[in-house]
């Protein structure tokens, strides 16, 4: 019995992979991906009041992360940040990856 693999999820054209509070954003076959950590977060109401809280991020750090394996962990990074939300952290992730790939091509 043969298994179907799901395809992941996307954002823009990239995928966005994510494991627990840790997610990445780009294709590894590119020169860079980011990285994205979801570093605490907070319980939120919904604006009408009713319904459950709900846990959303309110610091994300991200690195910008060059992806040939022959780079040190270390000289890797290329940018680093922290956001206030996974919504501005995503945000950022998009407009970083494209510069750097535009500017590797």
């Amino acid at each position: 019995m043969s298994e179907k693999r799901k395809p992941f999820p996307m954002y823009k054209g990239k995928p966005l992979v994510r494991c627990g509070d840790l997610l990445y954003y780009g294709d590894m076959r590119d020169n860079y991906v980011v990285r994205m950590q979801v570093r605490s977060k907070k319980k939120k109401q919904p604006a009408s009041g009713e319904g459950e809280a709900l846990m959303m991020a309110d610091k994300v750090f991200i690195q910008l992360m060059n992806t040939d394996p022959t780079v040190s962990p270390q000289k890797a990074i290329a940018k680093t940040n922290e956001q206030p939300s996974l919504f501005a952290a995503v945000d950022t992730a998009y407009v970083w990856l494209q510069q750097a790939l535009k500017e590797k091509k």
